[in-house]
């Protein structure tokens, strides 16, 4: 037999034992896998890592593995909220994107981030962070004291790596800035959020970022054209490039529930410096509220700081409005008391902590009961958030 024969001879029995292999291949594939299951030590050491963002301990994490093992992983998650990095890095970048337009972590440590972290450690109770009269700051030696011109005092203690769990004190922005306890709003009128969202403008953009960074949604996904106009600005054309259609089907259903809301805001403005008569001037509406009258003369002339919640009755309903409250009221700090009450408000904090923690958004039934679970231990304990990151850290420690 040549060479050439043994070789075509051999070419089936290649291609059967080649066929044979792949079909066991795929049998092997197809088996079902047995489920892999975390230790102790395993889901402590995750725990750990998705709150604090470090390793653990030793020691720490031996207590750990006891408390999961004993049937007391909440426990676990509770030690690891005690540890410095959580506050001074994982808080630090889940709230710094609330304090700039453009929702950068790369931003500089300022008085509103570290106040939500304060507010944290300490279980102040979070539906107040939009209306209390708060403010943190670092007791740390060798800081600028705090500005109401300038935020050194936050940069520099971050530049030097003060460590904020040790060294945050509350304070009020009354008696740091000099703002009227009334006229305060929780983080909005903190120099962090005013200098980002009261400055130039129209200060609509406190109340579309507050709506962002605090109910999780956007203005878009809520329009409703069936809301009265009869409050919007002067500054808003009725005939976008001469057709009116577009501001009956599209303008006005954003701007004829935000401006009666974002009226509240009329007497600020941020021009560098937070205190009474510069970010806050009190039965004053400002300049940015009369601006560009010719869009529409008829439109509405703002008068005073009253605001009233027109998404109370249609579709946006669905965002859970306290019946205990009016509806309405004068100035920001009523203005926020309305949205930290909504049902939105709640979902949205819960929501956003078990993405950072558990790295990804719900994406199951199961996920979804484990939110409305927590929504409902965070309104009813007292919207504690720190709670809120340890359920989540449990959660998703794996079984």
């Amino acid at each position: 037999m040549t060479i050439a024969s043994k070789l075509n001879s051999a070419l089936p029995r290649r291609a059967a034992r080649a066929a044979a292999s792949a079909s066991c291949a795929v049998f092997l594939l197809a088996q079902p896998v047995a489920p892999a299951f975390a230790d102790p030590t395993s889901q402590a050491q995750r725990i750990y890592e998705r709150i604090a963002g470090v390793d653990p301990p030793d020691a720490t994490l031996a207590t750990m593995e006891a408390d999961i093992a004993g049937g007391n992983a909440l426990a676990a998650a509770e030690l690891a909220t005690s540890d410095p990095s959580f506050y001074n890095v994982v808080l630090k970048n889940f709230v710094t994107p609330w304090t700039n337009r453009n929702q950068t972590v790369f931003a500089p440590l300022n008085d509103y981030t570290a106040t939500v972290i304060g507010m944290v450690r300490d279980d102040v109770a979070f539906n107040t962070v939009l209306s209390a009269d708060i403010l943190y700051k670092s007791n740390a030696a060798g800081l600028p004291p705090v500005s109401a011109a300038n935020n050194n005092h936050y940069a520099t203690a971050e530049l030097n790596g003060v460590d904020l769990k040790a060294t945050l004190v509350a304070t009020t922005q009354s008696a740091t800035y000099g703002l009227p306890t009334a006229a305060t709003a929780g983080v909005m009128t903190t120099r962090g959020g005013s200098s980002a969202f009261f400055i130039n403008g129209t200060n609509r953009a406190m109340f579309r970022f507050t709506l962002i960074n605090h109910l999780c949604t956007d203005l878009n996904p809520i329009m409703d054209i069936t809301r009265p106009p009869d409050r919007v600005r002067q500054d808003v054309s009725r005939s976008p490039g001469g057709d009116s259609r577009i501001f009956l089907n599209n303008c006005i259903g954003c701007h004829a529930a935000m401006d009666p809301m974002a009226q509240a805001f009329a007497y600020y403005n941020f021009d560098g410096v937070v205190t009474q008569e510069t970010l806050y001037t009190p039965g004053v509406v400002q300049a940015k509220y009369l601006i560009n009258t010719q869009n529409f003369s008829e439109g509405f002339i703002t008068p005073n700081d009253s605001w009233s919640n027109r998404w109370r009755q249609g579709p946006n309903q669905v965002l859970g409005w306290s019946a205990a409250l009016p509806g309405s009221g004068t100035g920001a700090k009523s203005l926020g008391q309305e949205l930290a009450a909504s049902s939105a408000f709640a979902q949205c904090q819960v929501q956003k902590v078990f993405q950072a923690v558990c790295y990804r958004t719900p994406q199951n039934q199961a996920d979804r009961n484990q939110i409305a679970t927590m929504v409902g231990g965070f309104t009813a304990g007292g919207y504690k958030l720190k709670q809120v990151f340890a359920e989540s850290a449990v959660y998703c420690m794996g079984p």
